[in-house]
């Protein structure tokens, strides 16, 4: 039985038959590590993986990682490891590599390539690899490892989404035991409360924070995207949280992180005026748009569903973002769930619903959650209170 990066490898290798790609190249990135399992930081060192539309992959590496390599579950289609030692010159190691594999991959057998041949760079790839390659086959075509890449990551399977749902009950036991917390909030700085917040998820079986971790009080959460700060919450305060951490999986002796990210809207003590209100448009206007979220549908229409409870209660101008963003490796990956983008939902599509309103110098509110797109509608991955309640009000 294949493992999962096997299979992906060779869904990546159909996808260039078809396409009539000669050759995909990814480095460090999380297309990397969808195809091999293999989680590394880019740095100067040149670690490129090459994988030709027919045959076994290759990997260009330094030699200080061969045993990570060498222990990676790719045997059908085997992966075949080419090291290079620091006082080597990687070039011309990558330049043999292209030269064979771009015989391999010629129906002609010629061994150089020309202007027919397309080769797809991972879409993170660093300039300096990028112009090496292009110096290397100066006649080739250059595409984006995303128009095959995309397509094969949009739909999870069943271990990634065993570890995304484990994300979103990690923040949502974060979630429920700040909102517990009540009025012991007041007087806490927003800085204080995402540090506070970051070591409740590591405690409760989280990675590393997914991303900065937001914590925007009064008059701050009408800013989407705001930096914590020295603020301290108020009595009165709408204090806009949006978190997640990392959870890790194991996959056939090789590893994936995926990530949990939700946001909730609550208040200490009485709400300011028309806080109410705004927090209930919110709140239908998500609702509108996970009701809408089935297979065939496309991605445009489920913004246009929570857009147009929001304009309807006429704050349409104060919605400022797209509804959501496909949720995977990465925290903000296709589909986006924006207007106008035609892509069809399928089964196994993650993304976030996290419609908004943002009244400057007063308040805002966002409610965010992950759902996952199922054969005749959507399992929200997030389960924690979406009120507005904290405290002994939350009883």
């Amino acid at each position: 039985m294949n493992t999962p990066f096997e299979t992906r490898i060779r869904n990546c290798q159909r996808r260039l038959e078809r396409a009539d790609v000669a050759l995909l190249v990814c480095f460090p990135s999380p297309n990397l590590t969808y195809l091999t399992g293999f989680d590394e930081t880019p740095s100067e060192r040149h670690l490129l993986l090459f994988v030709p539309r027919t045959g076994a992959p290759v990997v260009v590496a330094p030699t200080m990682y061969d045993q990570q390599l060498t222990a990676l579950p790719l045997e059908d289609p085997p992966l075949e490891c080419r090291l290079w030692a620091d006082d080597d010159n990687p070039v011309e190691l990558v330049d043999s590599v292209l030269e064979e594999l771009l015989s391999r991959s010629d129906r002609d057998g010629q061994s150089t390539a020309d202007e027919t041949t397309e080769i797809l760079l991972d879409d993170r790839l660093w300039e300096t690899f990028s112009q090496d390659l292009r110096a290397c086959v100066p006649n080739a075509t250059f595409g984006l490892a995303s128009t095959v890449l995309a397509e094969l990551r949009l739909r999870k399977d069943d271990p990634e989404l065993d570890a995304l749902r484990r994300a979103g009950a990690i923040a949502d036991r974060v979630s429920l035991e700040i909102r517990s917390r009540g009025e012991d909030l007041i007087g806490v700085s927003e800085a204080q409360l995402a540090s506070e917040i970051e070591r409740l998820l590591a405690t409760h079986g989280g990675g590393e924070p997914a991303f900065s971790t937001i914590v925007a009080s009064g008059p701050n959460g009408a800013r989407p995207h705001h930096h914590s700060s020295d603020r301290t919450i108020e009595s009165g305060d709408p204090i806009v949280l949006d978190f997640g951490a990392f959870v890790g999986v194991d996959l056939g002796g090789a590893t994936g992180r995926y990530p949990g990210d939700q946001t909730r809207t609550m208040v200490v003590g009485e709400p300011p005026a028309e806080y109410e209100r705004v927090h209930e448009t919110v709140t239908n206007a998500q609702q509108a748009a996970i009701d809408a979220i089935e297979p065939g549908v496309t991605a445009g229409s489920i913004d246009r569903a929570a857009r147009s409870v929001i304009e309807d209660a006429g704050y349409g101008n104060t919605f400022v973002h797209r509804t959501g963003h496909g949720v995977g490796l990465e925290v903000h990956e296709p589909p986006y769930i924006v207007d106008g983008n035609d892509r069809k939902l399928e089964p196994g599509m993650v993304f976030s619903v996290e419609p908004g309103i943002y009244l400057g110098g007063k308040f805002g509110v966002r409610i965010e959650d992950l759902v996952v797109v199922t054969d005749d509608g959507a399992d929200r991955l997030n389960d924690s209170p979406r009120g507005w309640a904290t405290g002994a009000e939350l009883e």
